[in-house]
């Protein structure tokens, strides 16, 4: 068929492809994924969207706006690695969490984790295991120029943004501490200039949820305009299924020697069951005379039917799981875990009446933007405050076994002050000035109580007599940051800058252990704080030149370096050899160069942007779970380097309109260095575990990947828009995204492999009425593929780490791996109204 056929022709053909991928894509088509790499997704096109009754579908590239040097400026001129999504690309895909962006961006992983920090965030093989709730994250999150430090930023809902920037590598200088691997920069949508009110409502039917959305938009007066978006949904079903088997332990009273059997039905049901209710309102004041004043106050609460929905036992050596042979590992949406014992229900701290799990998460945030406009300096002032409360209670043993149990509860609050003052000059001269100053003031605040070793205390507290343990512990912490930027024009194509972040951090924090069970007393400590007092300064300078030989070319390299402080374990336990140093870890240090190329070529049809990069990270913060003693520690690597290539493009060809194509290509390797490890539970003398690390078995992983660190990731799309009558218009996508294989372990446990894979991603939509009304279908991992972000040891599983494996009495057993698994195939119809 001719590339010219008529709008309606192309319409039919393009719909015919896309339903025929929703149709037969084939269960699980992970053992089917080309070698080949595919060619990745580009950045999508963001236009500024136009009345519709004006609208008329064209061909070229438009221009992308980011906001990678804290100042509006052309993707294709900022000397910066940038993936760009747009609003059109968030709502068209419905992208409403970090998860669901992550799936864009072939390079970017997220792992959904139960506790400890909440999540394991990787960008280019560089992130922050999940497990300690005092570890920063490598990859920041930004909002609105706010930075948000901690995983469980996960948990929030994002809605209504204007687009969303992925900064590559190092950002120290424009975001402070803690953006050694990258940025995912979020901008939230402002006021328009005329009144607009949307809705809309949505279905998905794996997970039978209902979504409702609402956005009212407009001008109050000349000078105040206002926004407000709200969404809600209920999930009466799930993504995963919980084939838990009902389970009896018994637990030893260490007061009066009786023994107990506990009964833990199955969790019925489908996971996660969510609902969520989330809104923003912002208020722009503008009146004219360069000065301008953004409010936005944010709420969001979510609750699921269990904190650990994703934890899947998939990797084990004898094919079940050790605790419970009835239980196949395998690679499937199925969890098995169960209910609290209905007499350790409503007893234990946090626990539910019926013996249910949960979690739920609470936060609100308010950010305040002044801006003004001086003849040649334009200065601007954000001031954030933000909080969060995560609460759950977790059958931590993750999978239903009648030897071994763990009903385990947890709260945690923290909240955040911030505020940032920079200067921008705009002179006609050759050099211009960049100036900041930043402080943040947070506290956290942990508490855990676990029934851990099958054991009670008749004689305790009601509410600790079925714990192992209780544990508490906070940190406060304070920065202080300036910064500053020298831009100097050598020629009108050559320009060079320079600049330098100051960081000045203190966190002072305690760890202890209130209430421990005599029978574990000779393991934990009760009473018996650990303190914290760190103090960290850090300079962290970057340079870049970049060169224009012509308006749609721009060459640059860079040299970067960034920081991400220290901490305190505040998940960790205080036992009888404990000292400070244990619960401590250093700063994370990143340096190296980038060197890229950004160009539109074909008359402003065709975007080429490619680039070469290599870093290296000096104490590298790594988690370590310990299965056997229920232990976490975070240590630091001695050296890591991830260097590699990247290649994203995008057509959009002016001799078929509504037509564009993208891509994108990424090689990465990303290596431990210098770096003497703990080993992974059970490992062996043979498996590599012949030495020592703070007086445990250790291994060498010197040379070995870092975790969720594939060599090669891509994607590749087309998307298509056509008129098909009067006011109507048709559009269709299709992305894919591949990933090569790794290892999801941090410790390069052998059994944590992913598998190739290849996920499908596609849209159809009937816009009419000149768009003012849309139904839209819209599928994501149409091939269903099961990908692992993260992996933890199984808790009760492994033995005599640090053995060999062919002892005659004490032959080590390699423990079985728990993968936090991201979200099958999901198929959702939406319908939306604009008046």
């Amino acid at each position: 068929m001719s590339l010219m056929a008529g709008p309606t022709a192309r319409a039919a053909l393009l719909a015919g492809v896309v339903i025929s991928t929703f149709a037969f894509t084939p269960a699980n088509a992970q053992d089917t994924a080309i070698e080949a790499v595919p060619a990745p997704q580009a950045v999508p096109t963001p236009q500024a969207a136009p009345a519709p009754q004006d609208r008329a579908i064209e061909g070229g590239l438009g221009d992308i706006v980011v906001t990678a040097r804290r100042r509006a400026e052309s993707l294709q001129d900022v000397p910066v690695a940038v993936t760009a999504i747009t609003a059109e690309q968030l709502q068209k895909y419905d992208m409403t969490s970090l998860e669901k962006i992550s799936t864009q961006t072939p390079q970017f992983t997220i792992g959904r984790s139960s506790n400890g920090s909440g999540a394991q965030l990787t960008l280019r093989g560089i992130g922050s295991s999940s497990t300690s709730i005092g570890i920063e994250q490598s990859v920041a999150v930004v909002v609105d120029g706010v930075y948000y430090g901690q995983g469980r930023v996960i948990n929030e809902g994002f809605l209504d943004l204007d687009g969303v920037e992925v900064l590559k590598g190092p950002q120290s200088l424009f975001f402070g501490k803690n953006a050694t691997a990258g940025v995912i920069s979020l901008r939230t949508a402002n006021p328009t200039s005329t009144p607009e009110f949307k809705a809309k409502m949505g279905y998905e039917f794996r997970s039978k949820e209902l979504v409702g959305e609402f956005v009212g938009s407009g001008p109050i007066t000349d000078t105040l305009g206002v926004r407000v978006a709200l969404r809600a949904s209920n999930m009466f079903g799930g993504y995963f299924k919980n084939g838990g088997i009902d389970k009896t332990y018994n637990t030893f009273d260490v007061a009066t020697g009786v023994t107990t059997p506990h009964f833990a039905p199955a969790y019925d049901g489908d996971n996660p069951g969510s609902q969520e209710l989330l809104g923003r309102i912002t208020l722009v004041y503008d009146p004219g005379n360069d000065f301008k004043f953004t409010v936005k106050a944010n709420g969001s609460r979510s609750k699921v039917n269990n904190n650990s929905w994703n934890y899947v036992p998939y990797g084990c050596a004898t094919g079940t799981y050790s605790t419970n042979p009835a239980i196949a590992c395998k690679k499937d949406f199925t969890v098995y875990q169960n209910y609290f014992p209905e007499d350790l229900a409503g007893a234990n701290p946090w626990s539910r009446d019926d013996g249910a799990l949960y979690n739920k998460y609470n936060s609100w945030a308010v950010t305040g933007t002044a801006e003004y406009a001086f003849k040649d300096v334009d200065v601007t002032w954000v001031n954030n405050y933000n909080r969060n409360v995560n609460q759950w209670a977790c059958d931590c043993t993750f999978v239903s076994s009648d030897t071994a149990a763990a009903p385990s509860t947890e709260r945690s609050i923290y909240h955040a002050f911030s505020s940032e003052l920079r200067a921008q000059t705009k002179l006609d001269g050759p050099v211009n000035l960049l100036a900041g100053a930043y402080y943040q003031k947070t506290r956290r605040f942990h508490q855990q109580t676990g029934s851990f070793g099958n054991i009670e205390n008749s004689t305790a507290p009601e509410q600790y007599r079925y714990l192992g343990y209780y544990k508490r512990s906070a940190t406060d912490g304070e920065t202080l940051s300036a910064y500053g930027q020298a831009t100097w024009k050598i020629l009108p194509m050559l320009e060079a800058t320079a600049g330098v972040r100051y960081i000045h951090e203190t966190k002072d924090s305690y760890l202890t252990q209130p209430y421990v069970n005599a029978a574990l007393q000779g393991l934990f400590l009760e009473n018996t704080p650990i303190p914290g007092n760190q103090t960290f300064n850090n300079w962290s300078p970057e340079a870049t030149l970049s060169w224009k030989p012509t308006d749609d070319v721009t060459v640059y390299g860079a040299y970067k370096t960034a920081y991400k402080s220290g901490g305190f374990s505040n998940s960790g336990f205080v036992s009888a050899t404990t000292v400070p140093s244990d619960v401590a870890f250093r700063p994370e240090k990143a340096r190296g160069f980038e060197v890229g190329i950004k160009s539109k070529v074909l008359d402003n049809q065709l975007r080429l942007n490619f680039d070469v990069y290599s870093y290296k990270y000096v104490d590298l913060q790594v988690d370590f779970f310990n299965a056997q003693t229920f232990a976490f520690v975070t240590t630091n690597a001695g050296s890591a380097r991830t260097k590699g290539a990247e290649l994203e493009f995008e057509f959009a060809p002016y001799a078929v309109p509504g037509l564009n194509l993208h891509g994108s290509i990424n090689y990465n390797k990303a290596r431990y260095g210098a770096y003497i490890a703990p080993c992974y539970g059970g490992q062996s003398i043979e498996q590599g575990c012949n030495t020592t690390f703070q007086g445990a078995p250790g291994q060498d992983l010197s040379g070995a990947p870092t975790a969720v660190a594939p060599k090669w990731t891509g994607s590749l799309g087309v998307g298509y828009e056509t008129e098909v009558g009067q006011g109507t218009v048709f559009g269709a996508t299709l992305d894919s995204r591949y990933s090569s294989s790794y290892l999801a372990s941090s410790f390069a446990h052998p059994l944590s492999g992913q598998a190739k894979y290849l996920t499908l991603d596609g849209t159809l939509r009937l816009k009419f009425n000149d768009e003012r009304f849309e139904i839209a279908l819209i599928g994501k991992n149409l091939t269903n593929q099961f990908i692992v972000g993260g992996s933890v040891d199984g808790p009760n599983t492994g033995a005599n780490t640090g053995a060999s494996q062919n002892a005659a009495t004490g032959a080590a057993v390699i423990s079985d791996e728990i993968g936090f698994v991201n979200l099958p195939r999901t198929v959702q119809i939406q319908a939306s109204v604009k008046f």
